[in-house]
């Protein structure tokens, strides 16, 4: 058995030796016949050399393939030089009402998200000290004009000095200053909206006490927004009263709000050299709040350059470039081209050096394309037209 073993095992050595040598040798012919022929193993010589990828064909430099693109033609239009700050919304009038007094809350006469009249009651503070004191403060007035009247009728009659009579009209008027302190203070316990507006969310309810100084509800004139933004002190000469500006809000993406400067600060800041301009915009349907950050843009003069789509133009870094669609032989390949931008509007690009009206360039798809590399347009080579057969 040890015998038959062993035989077994230098079989299976004696066939896996044979197959290695079999493998060297058919790697070695492969080798050797494409060094001699050149291309495919028994073709002619320089059959490899006008394969793809090769100088006599195939779909060029580098190797890579026609790749499909879509091409924009550089053109000028007109860019607006815009001065960019941001500012904070705010309404028209914006108050926080708060209580004069410390007292319990007796009545509240508004919803929140309410518009309420200039005057409304909102609040009702507990005042019933308050109108105890103004109850008192009038008997005390009738009692010193009664006290006055009789006494001004004897002096008439010669009977009363003017001094007495002085006397008697000073009480008086004292009386009547008590009664306009009493009604004051019982004025303090009635919250009431300074102007029209909106009130805003508050949780004050009948029963809640209530200090000087804490918020109770906010009132917003929202039928106008004003926006205080800052500009930079060189921009001064180009700012004036009532000229119109244009706004944005993230929270509606590519609408555009149209406003006016309505007031110029009379100073310049001396720490950031910068002047506050106050804006104003008409706010139809309440959209935009108090508290939005608006993107204020001011313009400076119109011009033309030439543009270009932004998906056409790569950054890497401090540098630009498009790729130019040149025309090489009968195929059309990406050229790089390093450009200079400016600014960027509506989705287009200033092409302030680098292109030449007219020219094509590929308007997508950058990180497809290669320098050189051939291109297709609508399934073929762009700018090649219709070959006529031989």
């Amino acid at each position: 058995m040890e015998h038959l073993s062993l035989i077994r095992r230098h079989f299976f050595l004696a066939a896996a030796l044979v197959v290695l040598v079999v493998m060297v040798v058919v790697g070695g012919l492969k080798v050797f016949g494409l060094r001699s022929g050149g291309g495919q193993p028994g073709g002619p010589p320089g059959a490899m050399a006008k394969g793809p990828g090769g100088p006599g064909g195939g779909p060029g430099r580098g190797g890579f393939g026609a790749t499909q693109v879509s091409v924009a033609v550089v053109e000028p239009r007109a860019f607006n030089d815009t001065i960019e700050v941001l500012g904070v919304a705010k309404g028209r009038q914006s108050v926080t009402l708060t209580a004069a007094a410390t007292q319990l809350v007796e009545r509240v006469h508004f919803r929140d998200g309410q518009q309420v009249a200039r005057g409304a009651v909102l609040v009702e503070l507990r005042a019933t000290e308050q109108g105890a004191g103004v109850a008192q403060a009038q008997a005390r007035l009738v009692q010193a004009q009664r006290a006055y009247e009789r006494y001004r009728t004897l002096g008439e009659q010669g009977w009363a000095s003017k001094a007495t009579i002085d006397q008697y009209e000073a009480a008086y008027r004292a009386a009547e200053a008590d009664l306009r302190a009493a009604q004051a203070r019982e004025a303090d316990r009635v919250i009431r909206a300074p102007f029209a507006g909106v009130v805003g969310l508050s949780d004050v309810a009948p029963g809640a006490l209530v200090n000087p100084g804490a918020p109770i509800v906010t009132l917003d004139d929202i039928s106008a927004i004003r926006v205080d933004f800052q500009v930079p002190e060189r921009y001064l000469a180009q700012l004036r009263q009532g000229q119109t500006i244009l706004a944005k809000v993230d929270a509606y993406p590519g609408e555009t709000i149209t406003g006016r400067i309505s007031q110029l600060d009379t100073r310049v800041d001396e720490r950031t050299r910068a002047i506050t301009a106050r804006a104003e915009f008409p706010n139809p349907g309440g959209r935009l709040k108090p508290g939005m950050l608006i993107r204020v843009g001011i313009s400076r003069g119109e011009r033309q350059s030439l543009s270009a789509p932004e998906a056409a133009v790569s950054v890497q870094g401090d540098a630009a470039f498009v790729y130019v669609i040149r025309q090489s032989g009968d195929r059309a390949v990406a050229e790089q081209r390093p450009v200079v931008t400016g600014v960027r509007q509506q989705g287009l690009v200033e092409i302030r050096d680098g292109l030449q009206p007219g020219e094509r360039i590929v308007a997508d798809g950058l990180n497809k394309i290669q320098p050189g590399q051939p291109i297709q347009v609508g399934g073929r080579p762009a700018g090649q037209g219709a070959r006529t057969p031989a």
